[in-house]
């Protein structure tokens, strides 16, 4: 066409006009060239060469009733109508028969179409030369194939939406997903599906028949999930030639492709006989021996007239009466109406125009005749339709909320204002509703687009399956980023927390498993990385970590890497790794627990160094059996004990022993035997952590570090690590002892006042917290003195009620 000086092209779809405007545009330049179709009219003053559907190509017909639209010429220099074998189409095929039996170039017409058309063109066109192509690729049967197991870049067919729904459900968990191509769908939304395909983002293609025209793509496998369609009068099977024109999607050009059918289980699915088979591969197919035909020479006498002409048959065998199609159909059910009926001439051709606006909407032509109707009332006579019925219809389809289905109704609404909006002769401000037409129509195809993506494909799953069959250098590269969020390629899979992998929480249920076979699969390198790198970390990188439940762990950047266990003693707890640390290897696993326990021992020793001091004094032969004995019991009471416990240990020891004692850094009070140096805030945290693995119980509430006095609502099971009970409130051991000790010595000194009320005020001790002290020193107020009464033996009930840190534990045991 390009190397003519004008011309002419009728496709069979919308689209793919558009697509080939496209590349003359680019050839030729925008002003030179036109698009028509029912919904879009792109018509620059200067256009010499039209790309356009059938229905919309430039050849003066009957139903025709404006006048010449553009600077186009009565005859074009080149003309050529494509795919025209539809004229075996029951609703179409009238259109092709027309312009291949009347449109012609000056110098050159082309009529494209299949193998099965020549004995028609032999007959009807006699001075026409028949040029064959031969497909360069060849087409094969691949037999069955489960949908499990469909080769990347397979296109599936279906024959209902239902059906391509389903197909595209379980494809999006099966391999990531699937762009979806259906008549239905409006061109913007098919061109943006396909190209998401073309693109690699998705492998698989579902569709609809309208695969078979006028799309071509990179597909290597056609599947079909069935072989029988409705085609709006009856289920029936495809026709051979129906097969081949989809089965001829796979391959093109020099690249051979395959056709099968579709196991999806249970009952036998669909199967191509041995003739069918061959057929396609061979590319044998029976001619046609007819063609839908209407005749194009109306009477517009009246309607009845009307009526009459277009249901004239031809006296020629290989031209059959076409079908009844929607535009008849809808013309007889207004021509019910008598006032409709009686119109002639002008307003008989404006009918039959208005009949022509195609059923976008697939509602029949009972219902689709009440909009021709109400649409000839206002243009019967010449008139406009009213911009308010316009703009108001064309608003309440402007939304693009609500899902698959609802976005397409209101596409295909949009779609029937759209192609009214292209009549110049139907609106007083055509341009302006076109254009307003053409955004709402934009709007709601890329929102049915997303919709469409959103439902069928899940680019992470496409990535992981894509993945999964990749090896060495083809496989995508794993990247864990600095707050820990793990991606394959471009898409994120979830999130490494220390060596514990968790699935990204938005990912479906049904997705989850995939998830996790690929971190397990490709996080193993970055897992060693990190264990090797802990296993040469200083001490500093590990934390003890206080578990939701209470139990205490060793943690790495808030990760539970291991939990404490009961073990041989009280400063030898066990360690058990957690169950994240399972992906390593056992030679990895086992040093980095080495590890871990080196780190242990390390703030067992630093924090609790006069703890193991008495353990080794317990067991040394060269003390005496009374340093012996306490520093055993006291080492096992987690260095500290009351006095009173110890009393009979206390009375044995000589002056040495008490040197030695002092040496292990044990106070022997007046109240409370203990090592001072474990009362620091650290020491107190590991004294609990040891305790409670031991006794296999929670971890207490700690006093704030250095904290003198708590109230009586404080942990009892933490503040008996450090602190004593003195009525209501709970006095640091330490405090107590010196305030036991400047009892004694203002006794000893002959004072009256053992009271250290200065230091027992700063701490914060009430009267009655006071009293109670002096009292287990010894001391009882009488009136504003106090007198010394001496150490009473403690009573049962007062010896049960210890206020040492095992008598406590031993309170919430019972």
């Amino acid at each position: 066409m390009c190397a003519h000086s004008s011309g002419v092209i009728g496709f069979p779809l919308r689209l793919l006009a558009r697509e080939v405007y496209e590349r003359v545009k680019a050839l030729k330049g925008e002003k030179q060239v036109a698009l028509l179709t029912g919904e879009e009219r792109i018509v620059p003053p200067q256009a010499r060469y039209v790309l356009c559907t059938a229905e919309s190509m430039p050849v003066r017909t009957g139903r025709d009733d404006r006048p010449k639209e553009g600077p186009f010429p009565d005859q074009f220099a080149f003309a050529a109508i494509d795919e025209a074998q539809l004229g075996i189409d029951p609703e179409r095929g009238h259109v092709f028969t027309d312009r291949m039996l009347r449109a012609r170039g000056r110098e050159e017409t082309l009529i494209l179409g299949s193998d099965t058309l020549r004995p028609i063109i032999r007959e009807l066109l006699p001075e026409a030369e028949i040029v064959s192509r031969p497909r360069f690729s060849t087409l094969r049967y691949a037999g069955n194939v489960k949908l499990s197991r469909l080769p990347p870049r397979s296109a599936v067919v279906a024959f209902s939406a239902e059906q391509v729904y389903a197909l595209a459900e379980m494809l999006r968990r099966f391999r990531g997903g699937a762009a979806v191509v259906m008549g239905a769908l409006s061109p913007a939304t098919r061109n943006a599906q396909v190209a998401m395909f073309q693109r690699g983002e998705v492998d698989y293609l579902v569709a609809t028949d309208a695969i078979g025209m006028g799309l071509n793509m990179d597909v290597s496998h056609v599947a079909f999930a069935g072989l029988e369609k409705f085609d709006g009068r009856r289920d029936r099977r495809l026709t051979i030639s129906e097969m081949a024109q989809i089965a001829g999607r796979a391959g093109r050009h020099q690249r051979d492709g395959s056709f099968g059918t579709l196991g999806l289980g249970g009952d036998e699915g669909a199967t191509f006989s041995d003739e069918e088979i061959t057929a396609i591969e061979e590319h044998r197919f029976r001619p046609l021996d007819f063609i839908y035909w209407r005749n194009p020479e109306l009477d517009f006498t009246d309607v009845g007239s009307m009526i009459r002409s277009l249901e004239l048959k031809s006296d020629d065998p290989l031209l059959r009466p076409a079908p009844e199609a929607i535009d008849l159909a809808v013309l007889k059910q207004v021509a019910q109406d008598p006032v409709v009926a009686a119109k002639r001439g002008v307003a008989a051709r404006r009918l039959w125009a208005v009949c022509g606006l195609p059923d976008f909407r697939k509602v029949g032509p009972m219902h689709h005749a009440r909009m021709v109707r109400r649409l000839f009332s206002y243009v019967g006579e010449g008139g406009h339709v009213p911009h308010e019925w316009f703009a108001a219809e064309v608003a309440r389809l402007d939304n693009v909320n609500g899902d698959i289905e609802a976005l397409a109704d209101r596409l295909a609404g949009v779609r029937s204002w759209a192609y009214i909006a292209h009549r110049a002769d139907w609106l007083a401000d055509p341009a302006k509703w076109a254009e307003r037409t053409r955004e709402v129509e934009a709007r709601l195809s890329d929102a049915l687009h997303e919709r469409l993506t959103q439902r069928f494909v899940d680019r992470r799953t496409a990535v992981l399956v894509r993945d999964i069959g990749a090896r060495g250098s083809d496989a995508l590269p794993v990247t864990v980023a600095a707050d820990g969020e793990v991606s394959v390629g471009p898409e994120p899979i979830g999130h490494l927390a220390g060596f514990d992998f968790r699935v990204d929480p938005s990912a479906r249920l049904a997705d989850k498993r995939l998830l996790l076979a690929a971190a397990e699969r490709r996080l193993g390198d970055e897992l060693d990385r990190r264990a090797k790198s802990l296993v040469e970390a200083p001490d500093q990188t590990f934390e003890l970590v206080i578990e939701s439940d209470g139990r205490p762990a060793v943690g790495w950047q808030g990760n539970v890497l291991a939990r404490l266990a009961p073990g041989r003693a009280l400063l030898e707890p066990a360690i058990r790794t957690s169950r994240a640390l399972d992906q390593l290897s056992a030679a990895r696993r086992a040093e980095l627990r080495a590890r871990l326990e080196t780190w242990l021992e390390a703030q067992v020793e630093r924090n609790l160094r006069s703890l193991k001091k008495l353990g080794l004094a317990a067991t040394d032969r060269s003390s005496s059996a009374g340093v012996r004995a306490l520093a055993a019991m006291l080492g096992d009471a987690g260095g500290v004990l009351p006095r009173r416990a110890l009393a009979a240990s206390i009375a044995i020891l000589e002056h040495d022993d008490r040197k030695t004692l002092h040496k292990l850094g044990i106070r022997l009070g007046p109240l409370d035997v203990f090592v001072p140096a474990l009362l620091r805030p650290a020491s107190q945290q590991w004294r609990a952590i040891l305790q409670s693995v031991r006794t296999n119980q929670p971890m207490p509430a700690l006093p704030p570090p250095g904290a003198s006095t708590l109230d009586g609502e404080a942990d009892a099971r933490g503040a008996a690590f450090a602190y004593r009970r003195v009525g209501r409130q709970w006095l640091r051991i330490d405090l107590a002892d010196r305030l036991a000790s400047h009892a004694h010595k203002v006794r000893s000194a002959g004072g009256d006042q053992p009271v250290d009320s200065e230091l027992a005020t700063s701490v914060g001790l009430d009267e009655a917290s006071v009293a109670r002290l002096m009292d287990e020193v010894g001391f009882a107020r009488s009136g504003e003195a106090w007198k010394w009464r001496g150490r009473r033996p403690p009573r049962r009930e007062q010896r049960s009620a210890g206020s040492h840190a095992f008598a406590e534990l031993a309170k919430l045991k019972t």
